[in-house]
């Protein structure tokens, strides 16, 4: 008869999933326990509550020998894991208000079993309301209307509009003065004022041959007039430098050999000292000649 009976529950063990170990995980709004099986677990679960007792029936599903463990934990003080006739049963002494959720993996080879205190939301229900205002005094309190915030911002940005409106308008007259006032500003000597005022003249005719900038605010240009080339430095002051004829530079290089000869002149009228000014203004009568020349 026993022999039968074995043979009958032969199948059951057969495709019971085997548990392999057990973990648990206390944690301070819960306590999980872990199940590993053998094979994906496909039975049912069942669970009882009785005086802070959760007993749990995981069918199709057997384990080795009994296991119990004893814990300190708020949510769950102990669990025994008892094998029984085709199916598992956990017991579990649990805490007051300590509720179960049990959940397998994705890949059914797991189960968790987390014993927790559910803490039902709050749902503010119109009793809730009708007690606010009474405990909040400054609700009752009257508030201001917005329009007059409203109408407040509107004319602040009405002022901006307007004053970036005058602003665009005071640059476009400004502009062409500073233009008019950016134009050369001869040197003092008549020899200069002169010759500067010819070539403007004749502006057609006047062209640039080379042009080099000594700093941001000064630059040497030689300029083709005719037949001869003049070497000026523009600047706070426009100066005339030389004259060329039969011996203008025809590169680059020639130009800048000419302004390397006359580094020490350029830096005396860019940053002239005290002492420079008498040899500074020796080298202006000296430009006017060349002016006399022409």
């Amino acid at each position: 008869m026993i022999r039968f009976l074995l043979i009958a529950l032969l199948p059951l063990v057969l495709n019971a999933s085997k548990i392999l170990s057990y973990n648990i995980y206390d944690r301070t709004d819960r306590a999980d326990v872990m199940i590993t099986f053998d094979t994906p677990y496909e039975g049912k679960i069942k669970q009882s509550i009785s005086n802070s007792i959760i007993t749990i029936k995981l069918t199709d599903a057997n384990i080795e020998s009994v296991k119990t463990k004893k814990l300190s934990s708020k949510f769950l003080h102990s669990i025994s894991i008892t094998p029984m006739s085709g199916y598992i049963q956990i017991v579990a002494a649990v805490a007051p208000s300590v509720e179960l959720q049990a959940s397998k993996t994705s890949d059914a080879y797991g189960l968790r079993l987390r014993f927790h205190i559910n803490t039902p939301t709050t749902a503010t229900s119109p009793q809730t309301k009708a007690q606010t205002p009474s405990s909040n005094p400054l609700v009752n309190l009257p508030t201001k209307d917005d329009s007059g915030m409203s109408q407040s911002y509107y004319i602040v940005v009405a002022i901006l509009i307007i004053g970036i409106v005058i602003l665009f308008y005071l640059k476009r007259k400004i502009a062409p003065k500073d233009i008019k006032a950016n134009k050369w500003s001869y040197n003092s000597s008549t020899q200069n004022n002169t010759q500067m005022q010819q070539s403007q003249k004749l502006g057609d005719n006047v062209s640039i041959r080379f042009q080099k900038n000594i700093d941001r605010s000064s630059s040497v240009v030689m300029l083709d007039f005719g037949e001869q080339s003049y070497l000026v430095l523009m600047g706070s002051n426009n100066i005339l430098l030389d004259k060329f004829t039969d011996n203008r530079p025809a590169t680059q290089d020639e130009f800048e050999s000419i302004l390397r000869n006359r580094q020490e002149d350029l830096d005396k009228l860019i940053n002239p000292r005290k002492e420079d000014k008498e040899p500074l203004q020796a080298y202006k009568e000296r430009a006017a000649s060349i002016s006399y020349e022409a």
